[in-house]
């Protein structure tokens, strides 16, 4: 079999890798001259493991043969969603520290569901094709996004500061969350795509016009951009069977379907963010700078398509495959522009997913598919009968999370203090939560007087405190059931959501399997002690020095040694 010359050259940088000395590294000189940082949305720890007979040699084993691979990482905490895991992985602190509990949640001043980076001081940027002038470019109204509701820097943030903001950070993903979170308050620029075309995004928060070279990737005018080339393509398995195709098609609503839906949902997803990638390392100059710089990438289509079909289906091998290949070509275009002895890179994921219930049923597994709009009703239903009136008690329910509705509990509770009807109101809703099926909960003002029981499960859910949301209460779910009536899903506190992979890979690090135990918060840790900066204002996380390769100074004696200091003089 021919080998791609992507992979020769990935395959060279490795071994030049292996023949150098670990040196010191420091942002403040640019050593290293790049630091990559690659997260799967929705990519379980045990897949690296699944597949790695199967994967190549440039992809996923860079990490599992070559880099520092801990095999037992876990979340502590169990709010497992998409704009948490991000948040957690670059402040290295969980929700109690960073204050993102969810996707969204309910906003009681707004009165509606609002998103995690949803800014309306800001407005989308490039959603019009016409780029030529800014006000185009405004997303016709449409509310941008900014990272204003971290309640911590990130690992950016803090490489900014620590350099005086010589370092460049960036972060691209499909979703905006995944980009946004990952970028902190200071990153040069967020990008993500615009559902409906795939177009690159950002918002004004960032910058008030794209740049030329992200105008030219999206194209002029809608259908002639980089995307264009992804539709109408056929999935396929090593094997030449049919997985899945990028023909147009309508959705559930009968609209033509998003790019995000069918292209978001196949490997060419992934294709298309390494693209982008390359791009934004070449017309940005990424690794070339005066100070360390700082690229986030979260690959999206692992999640998207996950929900659908589970982890354990024929696409998601198939997808893990095509991304490793993937991974290989990228990894040699870093090799060939920067080259490998000059980038660190660390590869994680946001959260896992439960097995499809179906599949876990044929296993004699207790799981189900739940409907949560009827199990929505059902609590109402019980509150209604406790307070004898009917009433929208819980007015959204993200399984297991329920947002309560404020004003539906004054009446009810008259003569109490504000804080005494959120908490009798919160428990009440628990008790409800309880009697439909959930295993039991902790409600926001728990959380928030620290009462959680001094074991695995209640640090967990202490951990997953947000002031944020108005009133609500966090379940705890039964194992392998699902808040979908199809598919599957995650957002619990159980391994298989908790589970994912970190590996590093670069001088600094000694490579290795470690069995020994860490958490997604050490991955900003790590990075930020051996780049000499400040750890993220509220990390938790520890250093995983186990990990890390000796630091050989030079041994010769200096040209001159400091005068000693006379007696009683000051040093």
């Amino acid at each position: 079999m021919r080998i791609p010359r992507s992979l020769h050259v990935g395959l060279a940088a490795l071994v030049l890798l292996c023949s150098i000395p670990a040196a010191f590294a420091s942002a403040y000189n640019a050593r290293p001259k790049l630091v990559v940082v690659i997260v799967i949305d929705q990519f379980r720890g045990d897949y690296l493991e699944r597949y790695r007979d199967q994967f190549g040699d440039g992809g996923f084993r860079v990490f599992l043969d070559h880099g520092a691979y801990f095999s037992d990482c876990n979340y502590d905490y169990a709010n497992t969603r998409t704009a948490p895991g991000h948040a957690t992985l670059f402040t290295g602190s969980y929700t109690s520290g960073h204050g993102i509990i969810s996707n969204d949640w309910w906003d009681p001043q707004k009165k509606k569901r609002v998103t995690s980076v949803e800014d309306g001081a800001t407005k989308l940027v490039g959603i019009g094709h016409d780029e030529k002038p800014a006000q185009a470019e405004l997303g016709r109204g449409t509310p941008g996004a900014s990272p204003h509701n971290l309640m911590s820097d990130t690992l950016g943030d803090e490489l900014k500061l620590a350099t005086g903001g010589k370092a460049r950070v960036f972060a691209i993903s499909l979703k905006d969350r995944a980009a946004v979170l990952p970028a902190g308050f200071s990153g040069d620029t967020a990008y993500w795509i615009d559902p409906k075309s795939g177009a690159w995004i950002t918002s004004t928060y960032y910058r008030p016009d794209l740049p030329e070279w992200v105008r030219n990737f999206n194209g002029m005018r809608p259908g002639e951009g980089r995307a264009k080339k992804y539709w109408n393509r056929e999935w396929k398995d090593s094997d030449g069977n049919t997985l899945g195709s990028t023909a147009p098609r309508n959705g559930k609503d009968g609209a033509p379907a998003s790019f995000y839906e069918v292209v978001g949902s196949t490997p060419f997803a992934n294709d298309y963010q390494f693209e982008f990638a390359k791009e934004l390392v070449l017309y940005e100059r990424l690794g070339a700078g005066p100070a360390t710089d700082l690229l986030v990438i979260s690959l999206s289509a692992n999640d998207i398509l996950g929900h659908q079909v589970g982890p354990d289906s024929p696409q998601m091998r198939s997808m893990a495959l095509e991304l490793d290949r993937s991974l290989a070509e990228f990894f040699g275009f870093l090799g060939h522009q920067i080259g490998m002895a000059n980038v660190w890179m660390a590869l994680s994921a946001d959260h896992g997913v439960a097995p499809l219930p179906d599949f876990a049923r044929t296993l004699r597994l207790p799981a189900a598919n739940l409907d949560t709009k009827a199990l929505r009703e059902q609590i109402n239903s019980l509150l209604s009968k406790k307070y004898r009136q009917s009433g929208d008690y819980v007015r959204d329910l993200d399984y297991p999370l329920a947002w309560l509705n404020e004003g539906a509990f004054g009446g009810i509770l008259d003569g109490h203090t504000a804080e005494q009807i959120e908490s009798e109101a919160e428990a009440d809703v628990g008790e409800a939560m309880k009697q439909a099926g959930l295993a039991g909960y902790f409600t926001k003002s728990q959380l928030a007087r620290g009462e959680t029981p001094a074991t695995e499960i209640g640090r967990r859910y202490a951990h997953s405190y947000s002031p944020e949301g108005g009133w609500y209460v966090i379940g705890i779910p039964t194992p392998f059931f699902v808040g979908t009536a199809k598919g599957t899903d995650h957002a619990s506190p159980f391994s298989y959501d908790t589970h994912v992979p970190l590996a590093f890979y670069g001088l600094a690090f000694l490579p290795g399997i470690y069995r020994t135990h860490a958490e997604p918060v050490d991955l900003a840790v790590t990075l930020a002690s051996l780049l000499g900066i400040n750890a993220p204002a509220q990390a938790t996380g520890r250093v995983l020095t186990e990990a890390l390769q000796p630091v050989h100074h030079s041994t010769a004696a200096p040209a001159t040694l400091p005068a000693t200091p006379a007696p009683g003089g000051t040093q």
